[in-house]
């Protein structure tokens, strides 16, 4: 399965874009882009388990450096000040990690 069985690719596409630039990622404006904040939570949970690289139940830091190339494999890796910002907005536990309910929290938020 991928990201355009659940999401456009034009929509990806666009989403992608608008954070080409270091430093121009933000996490809720790309859902919204994408169209994931208006998706349902299974498909939600879909897109989770496709960026679960190791199938952990859990989206760590090193997983989220490369969050945007999950969408889009020409897509640029996540800045470290990037990728500690997604993590402290997602990570409600503080457990150094994101779970599901914590992912689908921040996508609908």
């Amino acid at each position: 399965m991928s990201m355009s069985s659940v999401l456009s690719p034009d929509a990806i596409d666009k989403a992608i874009k608008d954070c080409q630039a270091p430093e121009s990622f933000a996490a809720k404006k790309f859902f919204q882009t994408c169209g994931l904040s208006s998706k349902s939570p299974q498909d939600i949970k879909t897109v989770f388990g496709l960026l679960d690289n190791d199938n952990s139940g859990f989206i760590e830091e090193e997983e989220l450096k490369f969050f945007l190339q999950r969408f889009c494999p020409a897509a640029r890796v996540l800045t470290e000040r990037e990728t500690k910002a997604f993590l402290s907005l997602a990570d409600d536990d503080g457990d150094g990690q994101i779970g599901s309910a914590e992912f689908q929290a921040l996508v609908l938020s």
